[in-house]
């Protein structure tokens, strides 16, 4: 099972690390990173990753897609936008961790689907897709082939919660105790988000 992660510059480190860190314990998994024109990717914390070409993806399995300063730009940026809905339709399934849901937003694919993200961001994420049903408590969201999270840390659990979907809840538990992580497993409740 190919694990795609789709990068740019100052995407966020978590929001893509986690869920690398997740998928990374699985033997059947095998991830790669993608960028629009492949190439080194860096970010604000001087992580640096060499990318193929977006179009190089081979196995439309999962995609995974952080947010980060950098998606406020690539909302704008037709030619990210288009590529990005291409290979997402093709896609299995696509995981998008904080502002990651305002790029796939943007692409019309979560018309009418459920979705979520980072709280701190959520009044501008929702500007990039009007037609979304938004759920301002939940800490990740499934609604078909499409997972969304809220910030950052919270595509950890959503990846655990892929993993319990997909492969098992033990297997999710035996991942959590490995990472000596305390996994939030109610994905309807993200302690984040303040009552409305």
């Amino acid at each position: 099972m190919d694990i795609n992660c789709l990068v740019f510059n100052n995407f966020e480190t978590l929001d893509l690390f986690g869920p690398v860190e997740v998928f990374g314990k699985i033997e059947e998994c095998c991830i790669r990173y993608f960028s629009l024109h492949g190439g080194k990717i860096k970010n604000k914390d001087n992580v640096q990753i060499i990318t193929e070409k977006i179009n190089q993806i081979k196995k439309y399995d999962i995609l995974i897609i952080p947010g980060g300063k950098g998606a406020r730009i690539l909302v704008n940026d037709n030619e990210f936008i288009q590529n990005l809905k291409i290979i997402a339709e093709k896609m299995l399934w696509c995981l998008t961790i904080c502002t990651g849901s305002a790029l796939l937003a943007k692409t019309g694919l979560l018309d009418g689907f459920e979705a979520t993200s980072n709280k701190i961001a959520f009044e501008w994420v929702k500007t990039n897709g009007e037609n979304v049903k938004w759920k301002y408590k939940a800490r990740w969201v499934v609604d078909k082939k499409y997972y969304t999270s809220s910030g950052i840390s919270a595509g950890i659990d959503m990846s655990l919660g892929f993993v319990c979907d997909h492969f098992g809840g033990e297997k999710a538990k035996e991942i959590a105790k490995r990472m000596e992580y305390k996994w939030n497993n109610n994905k309807d409740n993200d302690i984040f988000a303040m009552e409305t």
